[in-house]
């Protein structure tokens, strides 16, 4: 099965890094990319086959997986249109796109519809521990099905939505989700450093409490608030900071944040 990432930018080279680290022979990818210094980098890193035509790296292919800028994705779609094998499986790992804008723009004259899966995966796969959501398009059959799952849970977990008009939720909250977690990090070193931490010790402390809490979390037999009740004791300094933060409404904070970035991705596709 040969792959072709069409756009090599954040999110499609973490993936890139994830399925060779998993094990995905690296002369099964291509990718293509504008800048030269990108295409480079791609090639010495995961020893991936690199184009500066994005109709040239998916000619042939067997998926093909869309990972250009929402603003670019016309153009980028009706480019690679007449390159595409009929039965190459399509994923698109482009927020704020719906598959009926893909199927206008990627049918050309086809007569029947191409096999399209929504995909919106997270930064941490390239570690393997991504998390991607996926909506397959009606004519996508069984067996491509399972080759779109497969790919992506060999970078962490996968998931399959039922109704593409969830995906802005799921963009916002977990192909998102990581920013907020790095940004409440970067909080808490601040916090530490001015109380007088060292810098390094302050990081350090965050980094492996924040994976350790993660790795607790993924238990899925335990509740959130469970976990977090075995933290807070009574009147002790857990439970200080957490009333602190309940005060000032974190919790709604954090919901205003999520529905914000479910409203941009909704805006996307009238921008096109």
């Amino acid at each position: 099965m040969r792959i072709a990432f069409v756009g090599a930018g954040n999110m499609a080279s973490s993936l890139i890094a994830g399925m060779v680290a998993m094990g995905i022979d690296g002369g099964r990818i291509s990718a293509s990319a504008r800048r030269p210094e990108q295409r480079e980098l791609l090639k010495s890193c995961y020893g991936v086959d690199v184009h500066s035509s994005a109709g040239e790296c998916a000619a042939g292919a067997d998926v093909v997986i869309l990972s250009v800028k929402p603003q670019v994705a016309q153009v980028t779609c009706r480019e690679i249109a007449p390159h595409l094998s009929d039965d190459a499986l399509i994923l698109s790992i482009m927020a704020g796109i719906p598959v009926l804008n893909l199927l206008a723009w990627l049918n050309s004259s086809r007569t029947s519809a191409r096999a399209i899966v929504r995909c919106m995966p997270n930064t941490p796969a390239s570690v393997g521990f991504g998390m991607t959501a996926l909506y397959a398009s009606a004519a996508v059959s069984p067996s491509q099905k399972e080759c779109a799952y497969s790919l992506m849970s060999s970078v962490g977990r996968a998931i399959w939505v039922g109704d593409e008009c969830q995906f802005d939720a799921v963009t916002a909250l977990s192909g998102s989700g990581p920013a907020y977690a790095y940004l409440l990090m970067e909080a808490m070193v601040e916090a530490g450093k001015e109380l007088g931490l060292p810098s390094q010790v302050a990081e350090t402390l965050t980094r492996q409490t924040i994976l350790g809490a993660a790795q607790l979390a993924s238990d899925q037999g335990r509740a959130l608030q469970e976990l977090r009740r075995q933290v807070t004791s009574p009147h002790g300094t857990t439970e200080a900071a957490v009333n602190l933060l309940e005060a000032q409404g974190f919790k709604s904070l954090v919901g205003r944040a999520v529905r914000g970035a479910a409203r941009r991705s909704a805006e996307l596709p009238l921008e096109l």
